[in-house]
């Protein structure tokens, strides 16, 4: 039976918009190198070293502005990146609420300082806020360690302390949840936009969360 969900946050519970984040850090600073680095679920060059802790949100802020227009402002990186997380759905905040009467819930996400910062507000209008409504919330920048990487995946259910079968993993990443079943990790793919709560009541063999 399972004890634990671990869900991964964008793509999964908050919708993203990577084109509008492309184009505001286009607009807003000129940083054309956007389109190259951002990606829906693995990001490269700076951003995967900001997701992986490599370097910090300054470190970031200051490689973006070297090349973005004169007289950018630090303000206008975040404000940029932030756009790529939009709201999460009413109904998957009741799902999350209807879950944690029974599961114990955790996030696990490759994400960064900037963009945690703005998913904190997410959660907290939208009535589950972050570091209540999950038991703890595992965050790549400070873990240095980025899914789908085994270290990731088997710190996470060390640090849970249940038997690896008693948890489910979603993502909204084939490669980041085959990274965690080789890992030993239980795993389930979510396609963005279908039903979460089918997704899991399959997965869990819990018609009761319908």
């Amino acid at each position: 039976m399972k004890k634990a969900i671990i869900f991964d946050m964008g793509g999964v519970l908050v919708d993203l918009d990577l084109e509008d984040c492309k184009k505001a850090f286009i607009e807003n600073l000129g940083f054309n190198e956007i389109n190259v680095i951002l990606d829906p679920c693995h990001q490269k060059g700076i951003i995967g070293e900001l997701e992986e802790g490599l370097v910090t949100a300054d470190e970031f802020r200051a490689y973006v502005l070297e090349r973005s227009n004169p007289g950018a402002q630090p303000h206008l990186v975040d404000e940029s990146l932030w756009r790529i997380l939009v709201s999460i759905e009413p109904k998957k905040v009741d799902l999350l609420k209807k879950l944690s009467q029974k599961y114990d819930l955790y996030m696990l996400s490759n994400n960064n300082p900037i963009c945690v910062r703005r998913a904190e507000v997410i959660f907290a209008e939208a009535g589950f806020p972050m570091y209540e409504g999950f038991k703890k919330c595992y965050i790549s920048s400070e873990m240095k360690a980025l899914k789908p990487s085994e270290k990731f995946y088997k710190a996470v259910v060390e640090d849970i302390a249940l038997p690896a079968e008693e948890m489910l993993f979603i993502d909204d990443s084939q490669r980041n949840v085959d990274g965690a079943i080789a890992a030993g990790l239980p795993a389930v793919y979510y396609q963005p936009g279908t039903d979460l709560a089918s997704v899991l009541a399959e997965a869990l063999c819990d018609s009761s969360i319908l």
